[in-house]
């Protein structure tokens, strides 16, 4: 194996350890979302916080960009993951 090879390999293994981290972190968010939908739905409050997403978007692409991480893209990001959360919030409403 080339020095360049064996480079390769160590970036590659990071980047395989720091996706795990980022399964282990979506599997636990989405696991505090599905006690917020619970919660949600026993209170008949409704599935979407159109205020709260928008502050979470601001205050993430805030983040992003002091990250040097492209807030687009993070917003992008955070979007999709809202969006999932609040169809199984809908999901959970609609089970009651």
């Amino acid at each position: 194996m080339t020095t360049a090879d064996a480079q390769l390999a160590a970036f590659r293994r990071s980047i395989d350890n720091i996706d795990a981290a980022l399964i282990h972190i979506l599997a636990e968010r989405f696991r505090i979302t599905q006690a917020v939908g619970e919660y949600k739905a026993e209170h008949d409050l409704p599935p979407a916080d159109p205020a709260r997403e928008e502050r979470q978007i601001t205050r993430l692409r805030a983040l992003a960009t002091e990250s040097g991480l492209d807030p687009e893209f993070s917003e992008k990001f955070l979007r999709f993951v809202i969006d999932e959360v609040i169809h199984h919030h809908e999901r959970i409403r609609d089970a009651d």
